[in-house]
């Protein structure tokens, strides 16, 4: 799925989700824009991730309540096994899968480690609710004001974030100064 077809795609799932079709916006604005060497269809790839990433949110597509896996299970019905990969395991969706009892789903998909799936994150946490652009250590923090202290996703954006830090470093390390 290129990035055209994708953002209709995120267009028309999230559509009923004003605040998220925003995010998502941002998120894919600066995944066009990073400033990094990636081939055209490495970009191409990380555009149409940051633009489904949050796919899973969709009323329409809302199965097990945990949009990554959602999301994926949804573009890998949809043919689209890289981009379901990279949707599942963004931004450490390992954690809140752990916690929701999920581990087991998520394994249908094999997790990627790649530069995209790095850069993918950064850009989701440079990108605030609204597609502000923020620091991640504002985003987390932010995300844990937003469901407040003892949601399982604050739980897990809190013992994600060391991880998530790391990632954010290393896209930041690889991008051209």
């Amino acid at each position: 799925m290129d990035s055209k077809t994708a953002r209709r795609a995120a267009e028309i799932e999230l559509s009923a989700l004003d605040q998220r079709l925003r995010h998502v916006t941002g998120v894919a604005e600066l995944a066009a824009s990073v400033p990094i060497e990636l081939s055209t269809e490495e970009r191409d790839v990380l555009v149409s991730a940051a633009w489904l990433h949050d796919v899973g949110y969709g009323p329409r597509l809302v199965v097990t309540g945990f949009h990554p896996l959602d999301g994926a299970r949804w573009l890998a019905a949809q043919g689209e096994q890289r981009l379901a990969r990279l949707v599942a395991y963004h931004t450490g969706a390992t954690h809140e899968a752990r916690r929701r009892g999920l581990m087991d789903e998520l394994a249908e998909f094999e997790r990627e480690a790649s530069l995209v799936a790095d850069l993918l994150t950064w850009c989701d946490l440079h990108t605030g609710p609204t597609g502000e652009r923020v620091e991640p250590r504002d985003r987390l923090a932010e995300v844990v004001r937003r469901y407040g202290p003892e949601h399982v996703v604050s739980r897990s954006i809190r013992s994600a974030e060391p991880e998530l830090l790391a990632t954010c470093d290393r896209a930041s390390g690889a991008l051209v100064r």
